[in-house]
């Protein structure tokens, strides 16, 4: 058997080859995806590593203050060589590229005999009360070097001026890095510094958990004692917990692609055993046992797929440097991380690329054995969906979409997630069972328009592609789940950004409010605005303090032509009219005032009563600019509301704000911004991560079809041949398996479609709706992300059609006729 199944593998390579790169792909987009996420963990691990070397056990301050006399029991440990106290103060500091001052943050220096400190890129460190050292990437971005004198700023109006005598190296440090001074000018600095932790180094012979278990005894009870590498693996886990969700959405796309891998390899040993048909009836004939057969089939099938699992890990790995490499190369952000590989990267993707591919084998394996060798010597006929075991899968497939709907449609209802998962997964699974009897009735459906209009070989390639339902469905199974799972992301994202939207317009109605204390704006401030790149819309408002009952509290009176332009809520908008306030609930509540009742505010002797219509993120208490003028005829401009671009970059657009105006001495700028531009980048750099990483999924779906196409070449070689021989041209041969192949993407795509807005929408019910203040949920349909995901798929059918088609119209039909 040795022999026949070695030249078996070589007769069928060919055939076998679509089948290897499927595994290839899958397996190689789970290699990136662990070693991906094991060169960043390891890389955070050597970097938190680092900066700790030395330290043998950390006292943290968790739920309480490390005070004087736990640093003084500290000092006094026998077992402790070296005792360092980690102090940290918050500060402004007046850059020069920057109007106002921007927070600074800075650490104490220390003894670094034991422990690990801080070092420089250029300079040295600070020695003097006067000196100080900035991390080189906020030097470098304020434009401050070495040398220059710098103003620091505390919080109760006191400052400084420093000279910056060293650049930090902070190019490995994971993130954001503080400047540093001395102990005696952070005292000066602020007094009262924060100490963040007390890291202590062990005596020769003590070992850590020794050192942790001393210092645990002589301090306060509410402080949290590390051992050394307790602590890194603390700080480690802080960082590592967006490595670990981005490790486990990449290790669950590549699941998707391998499972996808295995319907394609599953399809293709069907179709290249039922070829073989004939050929494993005589090997039965002379002698060959069932078992045998069976057990040649899992051989091959072995080889093939350890074969392929193999240079999909080495495709992986490569892929994993080269992302690696362009990450160091263009600097996005993120600390240096070199390529590591450990065993479990590499021996699981293996292993499951070669389990996979023996699981596909073994069904079609089992039917080979099941076919007497008489019964084999003669022509196979195309099984029937009608047979006993085609019914009961439909009958299963319809109880499983019957219950997957209804646990959907729970799931949404009562916004429960898991359940909603499951009524997915099980309805899923009955449209992949049902699909025998659901693909071709839409195929018929769909191809009747081609079979009208594009003569006898579109009607062939309808009939072609319905001929063997059971094939069919397997074919477009695998396209099924990758267009469905994008389909699925882009609503999915698309309905929690609108509902997120919508969410947001009512916490945070204005994106930017820009205000003054105590002071009013400049002639031209309200240009300046205009002029910031990512700005649409400026609107002026004024403010003055009423009373209000016994409270006094601040109207702010805006234009109604124009707010509608500023505030993203249009109910609040419309409500904004002459007599009615928009008022806050904090400040209806301190009034006493009920949502729809009267207030009355009084400003300089001017009375004005008005309807109170609750408004969250708005300002105390708004009202029209006419209205304000009835209490206060000239009321200076205070502040402007701001609308800002959406496609803006938010930080870039409240970084230029704060430092906009430059002659008003203390700027306020406040608004939904900074949250609503945060949110939409995760949105967008899920959306961009999901469609790529599902796009793999597709791309093997498509080598299925193509695969399956070549096959079903193969198999109608005779029958290809003969109609060529009744005159039936190269070109019309060729249309026809491009009409059968779009059939089965179109079908595959417009199915994943419908399926993905249903997942889509009751994920986002069910994700969301227990989420939003009033439980209502929005839904969206991306049109034309959906619109060009059926594109790629039609043009991707008509590609994977043209190698088979070639290799069809190059047969000579005398010679196709001879074929056995």
């Amino acid at each position: 058997m040795r022999r026949s199944i070695l030249s078996a593998l070589r007769a069928h390579l060919g055939r076998l080859i679509a089948a290897c790169l499927a595994i290839v792909l899958g397996v190689g987009f789970g290699t990136l995806a662990l070693t991906a996420h094991a060169s960043a963990s390891n890389g955070v691990d050597e970097t938190i590593g680092a900066q700790f070397r030395g330290v043998d056990t950390v006292v943290y301050p968790e739920n309480a203050e490390v005070t004087p006399a736990d640093l003084a029991k500290l000092q006094k440990l026998p077992q402790a060589d070296s005792v360092v106290t980690l102090t940290s103060a918050y500060l402004t500091a007046s850059f020069p590229d920057l109007v106002r001052p921007a927070g600074l943050g800075i650490d104490a220096l220390y003894d670094t005999t034991r422990i690990a400190g801080p070092g420089t890129s250029s300079g040295r460190l600070p020695t003097a009360t006067n000196e100080i050292a900035l991390p080189a990437k906020l030097a470098a971005k304020h434009q401050v070097s070495v040398g220059q004198t710098l103003r620091i700023n505390a919080y109760t109006g006191k400052s400084w001026n420093v000279t910056v005598v060293g650049l930090l190296d902070d190019k490995n440090t994971v993130g954001p890095a503080s400047a540093v001074a001395t102990p005696a000018a952070l005292k000066i600095f602020e007094p009262d510094a924060f100490i963040r932790a007390v890291a202590l180094a062990a005596k020769p012979g003590v070992d850590q958990q020794t050192l942790a278990t001393a210092a645990q005894g002589v301090v306060s009870g509410d402080l949290k004692v590390y051992t050394g590498q307790a602590w890194i693996d603390h700080e480690v886990k802080g960082f590592t917990n967006g490595i670990d969700v981005l490790g486990g959405v990449l290790g669950m796309f590549a699941l998707i692609a391998l499972f996808v891998a295995c319907l394609v390899i599953g399809n293709t040993f069907t179709i290249v055993i039922a070829q073989r048909t004939r050929e494993m009836a005589l090997l039965r004939c002379v002698g060959a046992s069932r078992k045998q057969v069976f057990s040649s089939v899992l051989a091959e099938a072995s080889v093939v797929g350890a074969v392929a699992s193999a240079i999909g890990v080495v495709f992986g790995v490569a892929l994993s440097a080269l992302v690696l490499a362009l990450a160091r190369e263009f600097d996005w952000g993120l600390p240096p991380v070199s390529l590591h590989l450990d065993l479990w990267s590499l021996l699981l993707p293996f292993a499951l690329g070669t389990v996979a591919t023996i699981a596909a084998a073994v069904v079609p394996a089992r039917r080979a054995t099941k076919v007497s060798p008489l019964a084999a010597l003669r022509p196979e006929t195309a099984p029937a969906a009608a047979s006993k075991a085609g019914v009961v899968r439909l009958v299963l497939g319809f109880l499983l979409l019957a219950g997957g709907g209804l646990l959907l449609a729970t799931g949404a209802s009562s916004h429960q997630v898991l359940i909603g998962v499951a009524g997915g997964v099980l309805s899923f699974l009955g449209i992949l069972a049902t699909g025998s009897l659901l693909v071709p009735a839409l195929i018929r459906l769909l191809g009747a328009l081609p079979a009208r209009g594009g003569g006898v070989p579109a009607r062939i390639a309808v009939a072609n592609a319905v001929r063997n339902p059971r094939r069919t469905a397997a074919t477009t199974s695998a396209l099924l789940i990758g267009v469905t799972l994008i389909s699925l992301t882009c609503v999915g994202i698309a309905s929690v950004r609108r509902t997120f939207d919508v969410s947001m317009d009512g916490q945070y109605p204005v994106d930017l409010k820009v205000a003054a204390y105590d002071e009013k704006m400049p002639a031209g401030a309200e240009q300046q605005l205009r002029d910031i790149k990512g700005i649409t819309q400026v609107v002026p408002v004024s403010q003055v303090r009423v009373k209000a009952g016994s409270e006094e509290v601040p109207v702010t009176g805006i234009d109604q032509a124009a707010a509608g332009s500023v505030i993203h809520n249009p109910s609040l908008a419309a409500q904004l009219t002459p007599g009615s306030a928009l008022v806050d609930s904090q400040t209806l509540k301190m009034l006493g005032v009920e949502d729809g009742s009267q207030v009355t505010v009084v400003a300089g002797g001017q009375k004005l009563t008005l309807t109170a219509h609750r408004a969250g993120g708005l300002d105390p208490i708004t009202i029209t600019t006419a209205d304000l003028k009835k209490l206060s005829a000239t009321a200076p401009t205070t502040g402007f509301w701001l609308a800002s671009d959406p496609k803006a970059d938010g930080s870039a657009v409240i970084e230029a704000v704060e430092q906009s105006i430059p002659t008003v001495k203390d700027l306020s700028v406040d608004g939904g911004l900074a949250e609503r531009s945060s949110y939409t980048k995760v949105f967008d750099v899920l959306l961009i991560v999901g469609v790529g990483l599902l796009g793999v999924s597709v791309l093997i779906a498509l080598v299925g079809v193509g695969n399956t196409l070549s096959l079903s070449v193969l198999e109608r070689t005779r029958e290809n041949a003969l109609l060529r021989a009744m005159g039936l041209t190269r070109r019309q041969l060729r249309s026809m398996l491009a009409v059968e192949s779009l059939l089965m993407a179109l079908v595959a795509a417009g199915l994943g479609i419908a399926l993905g807005l249903i997942y889509g929408w009751t994920g986002t019910s069910a994700l969301m709706g227990g989420q939003t203040i009033d439980g209502s949920v929005e839904y969206a349909v991306p049109v034309s992300l959906l619109l060009i995901i059926a594109a790629v798929a039609a043009v991707a059918g008509l590609l994977a059609s043209v190698l088979p088609a070639r290799r069809a119209a190059k047969v000579a039909p005398a010679g196709a006729l001879a074929t056995e």
